[in-house]
Order: structure tokens, then sequence, then C-alpha cells
């Protein structure tokens, strides 16, 4: 069942709150007035930083479907919007010459023949009510299909050929996301609310690891902050996101890990760092050092 969204900016702190993802207001603010006024977010960062988390969560805690639209050079309509079914076309027409239908093709681009893709799921939400609409990594795909999406995104409808415009009842919540490998054109930027997502601060990353990493130790997981804060710092390529941060408390937690060491550190710096060029910057002198400011700080 459908819940209401959130009626004020503390109300969708508290929202993102109660399915784990632990925001700050500036999130919470641009969130609340995409819900309300009923606007398209942007969400841009690095990989990692926690934006599909954004639409996964209010999926969960409004109670709405989650269409997932993910991106990838080459993407085209017939794999977002829509496709006819052609082998069912095929059988109705030979039913029709058959039984010598006077009706043959009239009903062929029906809409019992479309099999429909996700923005067109999304527009056409059925019993389930309005949906949360993700558009992941929209930096991925091709400048006309970003061009396509202006319909979508202005006037929530898509417009086939065949049948004509078909518009949403009422408009999906939409979440688009970009690693930011590339501009996005601003035609789309301006149909859309912005809101850029960095780093988490060393007292949120805190939070959140405690939040979702059961049993962590509390020394470990001050540790764990400390240390990948201090990467995120040190001119690497490619530094470690929140994703990263998770999974490497998960992994020392597997291990029984109790606090971080330099050998412990250094044999599970690949959950971390995830470019071989990146890895070899750090001797083990290194390691040692940065644990060792991990454990003070986290003292």
């Amino acid at each position: 069942m459908a819940h209401p969204v959130p009626g004020s900016i503390e109300e969708t702190q508290s929202l993102l709150a109660s399915g784990g993802y632990i925001a700050g207001r500036d999130t919470a603010t641009v969130l609340f007035l995409a819900l309300k006024l009923k606007r398209p977010l942007f969400v841009e960062g690095e990989p990692g930083t926690g934006k599909t988390e954004i639409a996964k969560v209010l999926s969960a805690t409004l109670g709405r479907p989650l269409i997932r639209l993910q991106c990838y050079e080459g993407l085209d309509q017939s794999s977002a919007v829509y496709e006819w079914n052609y082998a069912a076309q095929m059988t109705a027409i030979r039913l029709a010459e058959a039984t010598h239908s006077a009706d043959i093709g009239k009903d062929i681009y029906s809409e019992r023949f479309l099999i429909r893709r996700p923005l067109l799921q999304a527009l056409q939400p059925g019993s389930a009510g309005p949906c949360i609409l993700l558009i992941d990594e929209l930096d991925r795909v091709d400048e006309p299909f970003e061009a396509f999406l202006l319909e979508v995104l202005s006037d929530f409808q898509v417009t086939i050929p065949e049948i004509g415009v078909i518009k949403a009842p009422e408009p999906p919540i939409v979440i688009i996301t970009s690693n930011r490998t590339r501009e996005v054109h601003d035609a789309v930027k301006r149909r859309c609310l912005y809101h850029w997502v960095d780093y988490p601060t060393a007292e949120r990353e805190l939070q959140i690891v405690r939040s979702k990493v059961p049993g962590v130790p509390e020394k470990l997981s001050q540790q764990v902050v400390n240390f990948v804060q201090s990467l995120r710092s040190s001119g690497i390529f490619k530094p470690p996101g929140l994703a990263e941060t998770l999974d490497w408390a998960q992994a020392l937690v597997a291990l029984d890990a109790l606090a971080l060491s330099p050998e412990l550190t250094q044999s599970t710096l690949g959950v971390l760092l995830k470019y071989q060029d990146d890895i070899s910057k750090f001797s083990r002198q290194d390691i040692e050092q940065r644990v060792l400011s991990a454990q003070t700080a986290a003292e």
C-alpha cells in the first residue's frame, strides 16, 4: 500500500532514516522539493556515494514499486520504452488468413501486442499506482536518447506513432543518476532539480557504517572510517566510495577483526581500491602509518 509523501524536510529526513539512508539536510531538502513540486531529481556524484540508494529507499518507505532503467551505450526506444510483439502479430495475421477474417491487420498495432519496457511501465503503472522511476547512470547513454527523454521528463508522456500519445495519469517519482563520465545535456538538467552527492563526512560515514554493518565493533568502525577518509585525500585515481567502505567493514567483520592492523589492511586493500595503480601507490610503511593514524584518531 502506497504511503503519502512527507510534508516537510524533517519528515523527509526521517523517512530516509527509516529506510536506513542517513542523509544530510541538503539531500533531504532537495528531495522534499522534488516530491512536493513533482519534478524529476537529477543526482550526480562519484560512484558508490549512495545515489541509486535514494530511489530504492523511497520505494521501500513509500510502498511504491521501483522501476529501474539501467542506462548503457546504445540504449534505444525498443529497450527503454516499448517494442511490438512481432511473433504474436504474425500469429494473429495467419489466424485471420486461415479463418478468412475481414478484420485482418485491423488491430495489429493495438496495445495487446505492445511489450512495455521500463519507461512505458512507469507511465502506465496499472493497479500498483504511481511508481518510483529510477533512470540509472544516464551519462552512459548516447545524446539522441537524452533528446528523446525530454518528452518524458517534461510532460510524463511518450508518443507511439501507431497508437498516439500515452500520458501518465499521475507522474511517477523520477530519480536520475549520473557518475559524470560525461556531461549530460543542459536540456535534461533544466527539467529536473539538481543535487550533487559528495563523499560523506567522517561523522556521517561512521553513522552509516554502524547502521549498515551489524556486529561491527565500535573501535573497528571508527578506524575503518578514519582510514578510508585518509585514502580519499591521498590523490589516488579512484577514491573509495561509501559502498566500498561498507564492503570493507563487512569483510573485516567476516574475518573476525576487532581492530585494524597493517597486515590485515594490506591483505584486504583490494576491497577498497579497484585499480592496481592505486594499490601500488601505498607501500607497507605508508599503510602502517595510515593505520596508526586511524587508530590514534579513534582513541
